[in-house]
C-alpha cells in the first residue's frame, strides 16, 4: 500500500469523509491516519451477563437479542427505546437521533453484541446510543482484546464519522502494514533503548494484542516523536551559530556604569547579577544571543532587560521592547524613564495610537541613529520603522507573538540583533526544553528585597459580606483593590457572577468609592483612560476581566479579589496575583468560588494558598491540565505538535532523547552517515510544509 496516496481511495473513506478528516483533524493520506493515534482503550475481551453490571462500570458488552421497540414523543422530542435481553437480565437501549436508521436496520430475536456505558435512572440500566453489532460477523471476545477509541469533532460525529469509523477504515491498513514499512529510527538506537521497529508499534498502537505489547508500542512512539523534536531543534540551533555572527558588545561603558552607580533603584538581587553576567558573555561572544530570560511576577526583568539595552548603547547599537499591549508598551516606557532619570538615553514609544505627526519625527530620529530605544506594540514590525543599527530585540511575554511576526522584527537589519526573550510565566523545565529547545534558558528565581510575600486565601461565596468588610478597611487605608470577573455579559449556560452585575454590585456596596471598569471589548482609548484613573489612584475599585493579567503595575493595590476562581488556570491565577505585591505594604490574594468544586480544582485552590512559587505552579499546571495551551504552545508558531507524548508524564524520556539527539549531531552533525541518512530523510519530510527555521528565535 502506498502509504501517502490520497485518503479518499481508502475502503469506506470516500470524497466527503475524506474532507471531513482533513479539514477537522488534517488527515490527508493513510499514513496520517496511522498517526491519529488512540486516546484510550476498552477491554472488550469478554462478555458480561445484565445481572452482574453497576453504574459504575465505564463500559459493558452484552450478547442477546431485541425482544422490542418503542417510540416515544414527537418531532425533535422523540425517541427509540428497546427492551434487550441475555436471557438473564433486560436493559434499555436508548436513541434520541438516527432512529429511521436504527429501525430499518436492527432487527428482533435476532443475536446482536452491544457495546455502551450504563446508566442507571428508577433502579432500572439503560444504555444511550449503544455500539451494536450482529453476533456472527463478531470475532470471539478473546480476540478482540483492547479496543481503540478515536479522537473525533462534533461535525464528524454528525456526519457519522465517530470512532468506530475509523476503527473501522484503519483495521485494513493495519493488516496491509503488516509486511512491513519504513523505519524511522536508526537500528543503533532501537537495539540500545529494547525499542520495538516501526511497523511493530503502529499495529500494536492501533489494535494491541495484550497490555504489555500495547505499553511497548506507546514507549516507541513517544521516544521518536519526542526524539525528533530535539534533534530538529538542535540541529537548527547548531545551523544558526554556524551561520550567523552576532554585533560585539566590547565595552561596559558610560550608560551602564552610570546607571549602575547613580540610577539602581534597588540592589540587584543574585539572580539578577547571574543573568546579566550570562547575558553579557553572550553579546561578547561574536555569537548572535538568542535567549529566554524567565521570571516569577515581579521578579526584576524588566531591570534586567534595560541593562542588557544599555550595553547596547553603549556599543553604538539600538535596542528595542516588544509587548503584547498598549497597556504594557506605555507601562515599560513609563518603567524606564523613571529607571533612568537625567540619564541621557532617548528613549520613544510606538504604538497604534501614535499620532501620525508624532510617528515622522519618530521615524527620522531612528533612522539617523538619534534614538537609542524604541518601545512599542506589534507597531514596531510595520515597514516603515526602521532602525540605523538594531543591535538587541527584547520581546516581552514572547508567547503572545507568532514566530513569523517576531521574525519580522529582527530581519530589519542585515545582521541579526541580539535577543531576548522575557516571559513572566515560569514554564515547567519539560516544556521549556521542548517549545524553547533552542533559545539558552536564564532564570531569576529570587524576589528584590523588601518585598513581602502575597498571603492568599480561597473563601466560599458565603463570606461575601467579610470580604467587603475587608475591602472596605483596605480602601481606607488608603490602598486599592482589583476585582476581576471571568465574563463580560451574561451567559445562559454558565451559572457566573459576571463583570457588569459586578461592576454595579460593587458600584451600590461602595457608594463612597471610585470604580474603574476593564475589558477587552472596550476601545483602546476608554481602556486605557479607566487604566489610567486607576494607576493616579483617582478610582479606588478597578473591576476588570483578565486584561489587566499582564503589565499593569500599581504598587498602591494590595488586594486581588478572582470571583468565580474555579474557571481560571493556575498559571493565570498566579499572573493576577502577581498584580498586587508591588509595594512595600502587605497585599492579599482572596479566591472566590461556590462549595460545589471539582476534586482537581480544589488542588488548584489549596496549591495557590499553599505557595507563591511560579515555577512550582506552572509545574502543578502542567500536571493537572496537560501540555495544553499552557504558556500559549498553541501560538506558538513551532512546527511540531504531540500526537502520543505528554510533557507532563515524560520529562524522563524527553531529556534522554535530547541526549541522544545531542551525542548524535555531536559526531556526524549534518547526518551524513549511512546509518544516520534514516534520520535525515525524517527530517527532511518533518520540514517539508514549514519555514526556515533555522533562522528564527
Amino acid at each position: 500500500m502506498d502509504l501517502l496516496s490520497d485518503i479518499k481511495f481508502l475502503p469506506g473513506v470516500g470524497p466527503k469523509k475524506a474532507d471531513l478528516l482533513s479539514m477537522e483533524l488534517g488527515i490527508k493520506n493513510a499514513e496520517d491516519l496511522l498517526r491519529h493515534y488512540p486516546y484510550k482503550y476498552v477491554d472488550r475481551s469478554r462478555f458480561y451477563y445484565l445481572h452482574e453490571i453497576s453504574e459504575d462500570m465505564p463500559f459493558i458488552q452484552v450478547k442477546g437479542q431485541i425482544v422490542r421497540f418503542e417510540k416515544v414523543g414527537e418531532g425533535h422530542n422523540q425517541r427509540l427505546t428497546a427492551i434487550f435481553t441475555d436471557g438473564h437480565g433486560s436493559i434499555e437501549l436508548v436513541w434520541f437521533k438516527g432512529i429511521k436508521f436504527v429501525v430499518e436496520k436492527f432487527h428482533t430475536k435476532v443475536d446482536y453484541v452491544i457495546f455502551g456505558k450504563p446508566s442507571a435512572f428508577n433502579g432500572r440500566f439503560s444504555i444511550v446510543h449503544p455500539e451494536i453489532e450482529l453476533a456472527a460477523k463478531m470475532p470471539p471476545p478473546e480476540q478482540m482484546g483492547l479496543q481503540p477509541f478515536y479522537n473525533t469533532s462534533e461535525k464528524m460525529k454528525s456526519s457519522f464519522l465517530n470512532s468506530k469509523t475509523i476503527q473501522k477504515i484503519i483495521f485494513p491498513i493495519i493488516q496491509t502494514i503488516k509486511t512491513g514499512i519504513p523505519e524511522t529510527l536508526p537500528a543503533y538506537v532501537l537495539k540500545k533503548f529494547g525499542l520495538l521497529n516501526l511497523t511493530e508499534s503502529l499495529v500494536n498502537v492501533h489494535f494491541p494484542k495484550n497490555a504489555d505489547l500495547l505499553n511497548k508500542a506507546r514507549q516507541r512512539l513517544k521516544f521518536e516523536e519526542l526524539f525528533y523534536i530535539q534533534l530538529n531543534i538542535l540541529q537548527q540551533t547548531k545551523w544558526r551559530d554556524q551561520h550567523y555572527t552576532g554585533y560585539v558588545f566590547g565595552q561596559i561603558g558610560h550608560f551602564f556604569n552610570t546607571f549602575f552607580k547613580d540610577h539602581l533603584p534597588f540592589e540587584l538581587t543574585n539572580a539578577q547579577k547571574r543573568v546579566l553576567r550570562e547575558i553579557r558573555i553572550d553579546v561578547a561572544s561574536g555569537r548572535q544571543m538568542n535567549r529566554l530570560l524567565q521570571g516569577d511576577v515581579g521578579s526584576g526583568k524588566t531591570l534586567v532587560a534595560l541593562m542588557a539595552m544599555l550595553m547596547a548603547v553603549d556599543n553604538g547599537f539600538q535596542a528595542c521592547i516588544m509587548a503584547p499591549t498598549e497597556i504594557l508598551a506605555n507601562q515599560h516606557f513609563v518603567s524606564l524613564n523613571e529607571f533612568m532619570g537625567d540619564l541621557g538615553v532617548q528613549v520613544a514609544l510606538l504604538t497604534g495610537s501614535t499620532r501620525p505627526k508624532d510617528r515622522v519625527v519618530l521615524h527620522e530620529r531612528l533612522r539617523n541613529g538619534e534614538l537609542n530605544i524604541l518601545i512599542g506594540t506589534h507597531a514596531l514590525i510595520e515597514d516603515v520603522v526602521q532602525f540605523a543599527n538594531l543591535g538587541l530585540v527584547v520581546i516581552d511575554e514572547q508567547h503572545r507573538f507568532g514566530v513569523e511576526q517576531r521574525s519580522k522584527l529582527w530581519k530589519k537589519n542585515a545582521q541579526l540583533p541580539h535577543v531576548l526573550v522575557m516571559t513572566a510565566t515560569p514554564i515547567p523545565r519539560t516544556l521549556a526544553m521542548t517549545v524553547y529547545g533552542d533559545l539558552s534558558i536564564s532564570v531569576i528565581d529570587e524576589l528584590p528585597p523588601g518585598r513581602k510575600p502575597i498571603q492568599t486565601y480561597h473563601y466560599y461565596e458565603t463570606k461575601r459580606q467579610a470580604l467587603n468588610g475587608f475591602i472596605a478597611k483596605q480602601v481606607e487605608a488608603g490602598r486599592q483593590i482589583y476585582i476581576v470577573y471571568p465574563l463580560i455579559q451574561e451567559s445562559e449556560k454558565v451559572d457566573l457572577q459576571n463583570l457588569e452585575s459586578g461592576f454595579e454590585y460593587i458600584s451600590e456596596t461602595f457608594p463612597k468609592y471610585k470604580v474603574s471598569m476593564v475589558h477587552g471589548k472596550l476601545k483602546a482609548k476608554e481602556k486605557d483612560f479607566q487604566m489610567q484613573k486607576f494607576i493616579t489612584g483617582e478610582t479606588q475599585i478597578m473591576v476588570a476581566t483578565t486584561v489587566i493579567e499582564v503589565g499593569v503595575n500599581v504598587p498602591n493595590a494590595s488586594v486581588m479579589v478572582i470571583e468565580s476562581a474555579q474557571r481560571f488556570g493556575l498559571s493565570q491565577l498566579h499572573q493576577l496575583r502577581g498584580r498586587v505585591g508591588r509595594g512595600a505594604e502587605q497585599s492579599f490574594c482572596i479566591l472566590l468560588t461556590g462549595y460545589k468544586l471539582a476534586s482537581e480544582t480544589r488542588k488548584r485552590m489549596e496549591i495557590m494558598v499553599r505557595t507563591n512559587d511560579g515555577f512550582e505552579i506552572s509545574e502543578a499546571d502542567l500536571k493537572l491540565r496537560g501540555p495544553g495551551d499552557l504558556e500559549g504552545t498553541q501560538q506558538s508558531g513551532l512546527p511540531f505538535d504531540l500526537k502520543i507524548a505528554n510533557l507532563a508524564q515524560d520529562g524522563k524520556m524527553l531529556e534522554i532523547a535530547r541526549n541522544v539527539a545531542r551525542e548524535i549531531l555531536e559526531t556526524d552533525p549534518q547526518l551524513l552517515e549511512n546509518e544516520n541518512r534514516v534520520m535525515a530523510n525524517q527530517l527532511k519530510k518533518m520540514k517539508t510544509n514549514t519555514l526556515n527555521w533555522g533562522s528564527i528565535s
